[in-house]
């Protein structure tokens, strides 16, 4: 083997690695946006005003303020058996490769290869021919023995290759990001079907009462009639209320069916699982005590999908750089020692090795504007992102503040609403005790009882709104999820 040539390749090698850990890489370096940022949030200070029961559980375990275990237990098998999560988290690890794939571009590649050949050679070959003509016991059968090792390597003397390695290391935290943003959504939609499912069976007991003392009215109007107390046309209208009433149930047993089934879905199972701790009705649980401190500051840290689009602005500045890259000539190194013989046992003599070093360049000259086109692209792209990064964080300012104006203004309604029902409990009675000595008509009482089962829905539907709304606030603010240092 030519110890020059093998020299000049490991001067070569030395050369180019030391112009590519020197090199410049081409296009703007990424900065994180300044956006617009509240110290506060408008409605902090009336969040902060809120009756409620303190919580001490961490804010990354929120739904555990609720202080209902058959909730605690819903959410935990849902964050391990969620099938759209399972998927969010298989994204994220094809991100990850895609990421070292895209480093490992950085160094060079190298095989081993070794080859053993036996040809017959045609004697209808002129040079085979003569060869058999002039040469005693030619044979034309022979062996061909190889062995070698080889290595290319492209030199990333505008950055592309680093641009591009940057660009997959964001998508990747984003990707990383987005599995947050899924344990969000998740955790944030079990307990929103938790509560939707409280809600529809302190509705089915509400108006199985509602049902019983319907009931009631009917059999009272029924023996007044039959004393000729009341007439015929009050009997009737009674057993039509009744029927109402009693028309009521299938509904919302129909709303409570849909609802287990779409939280059977969020825990991966198949729909229509029995569930013991969901057959009991249980009161809907009320939030406790919420802080939405730091403003929107705290806000760019703690949502998981901000984060999902600021690191995929990322990714798209670095492409720019990438696109650049194309502008300027490729450089690659390669080399190959190994050995070539007839005989096996010559394989590793001196005689049958060799060695090639080769220096390439790759330039293009001229593309008709494709470079060009791919630099407007990625550019565009960028801008594209960035303009969605900004409205993302004002839609999630957004978020908050509703959310915060829902759940306090829930709550005042919720307390109006129970107040009014028990005003109009007494109202009912009252009129029905009348009614029974004939001093009230029967449109009164049905006036009142309708208004009673009116607000008694409206009441129950107000709770659930309430603690949605904190569902929703908790989600506005991020679920406790915090940046993760980014990865260098």
């Amino acid at each position: 083997m030519n110890r020059y040539l093998v020299g000049g390749a490991h001067s070569v090698l030395a050369l180019m690695a030391l112009a590519g850990l020197n090199g410049c890489m081409v296009g703007p370096d990424y900065e994180r946006p300044q956006v617009e940022a509240n110290a506060q949030f408008k409605g902090a200070q009336t969040l902060d005003g809120r009756i409620a029961r303190p919580s001490s559980v961490a804010f990354d375990r929120w739904w555990q303020g609720f202080g209902d275990p058959v909730l605690d237990h819903l959410v935990d098998t849902a964050l391990v058996q969620n099938l759209t999560l399972e998927q969010t988290i298989a994204r994220s690890a094809q991100a990850e490769a895609v990421a070292q794939g895209a480093r490992a571009e950085l160094f060079p590649t190298g095989q081993a290869s070794v080859n053993v050949a036996r040809a017959r050679q045609s004697l209808e070959d002129p040079v085979v021919a003569t060869q058999n003509a002039v040469l005693p016991g030619f044979d034309r059968t022979g062996n061909l023995y190889g062995a070698g090792v080889s290595s290319l390597w492209e030199i990333d003397l505008s950055g592309g290759l680093r641009r591009g390695s940057h660009a997959a290391l964001a998508e990747y935290e984003a990707a990383q990001a987005d599995v947050a943003a899924a344990r969000l959504r998740v955790t944030a939609s079990v307990v929103d079907n938790y509560l939707l499912i409280r809600l529809l069976q302190a509705r089915l007991g509400v108006a199985q009462e509602q049902v019983n003392t319907q009931g009631d009215i009917e059999r009272l109007v029924e023996a007044l009639t039959a004393r000729g107390l009341a007439p015929d046309q009050e009997l009737q209208q009674a057993k039509s209320e009744l029927a109402l009433t009693r028309a009521t149930v299938p509904v919302l047993e129909t709303r409570l069916t849909a609802a287990r089934n779409s939280l059977d879905v969020l825990l991966g199972r198949q729909p229509g699982t029995l569930e013991a701790a969901l057959d009991k009705p249980k009161p809907i649980p009320s939030a406790p005590s919420i802080e939405a401190a730091g403003g929107t500051t705290a806000l760019l840290r703690r949502r998981p999908d901000l984060m999902v689009a600021e690191r995929r602005l990322a990714a798209s500045n670095e492409r720019i750089g990438q696109a650049i890259a194309e502008y300027y000539p490729k450089v690659s190194l390669s080399a190959l020692i190994g050995t070539t013989t007839t005989q096996a046992s010559n394989l590793f003599s001196g005689d049958a090795g060799q060695a090639m070093g080769a220096l390439g360049l790759r330039w293009r000259l001229f593309d008709f504007g494709r470079v060009d086109a791919q630099v407007k692209a990625a550019k565009g792209s960028y801008r594209e992102r960035l303009a969605g990064y900004r409205q993302s964080v004002l839609e999630a300012s957004a978020e908050v503040e509703d959310a915060i104006s829902a759940l306090v203004n829930g709550e005042v309604q919720e307390k109006l609403l129970a107040n009014g029902e028990a005003s109009r409990k007494h109202a009912r009675d009252a009129v029905l005790a009348s009614y029974q000595q004939g001093n009230s008509s029967y449109i009164e009482l049905l006036e009142t009882q309708s208004r009673l089962q009116l607000i008694q829905a409206q009441r129950l539907d107000a709770t659930y709104a309430a603690s949605s709304s904190a569902v929703a606030l908790y989600k506005a603010l991020g679920g406790g999820w915090d940046e993760p240092t980014a990865v260098e």
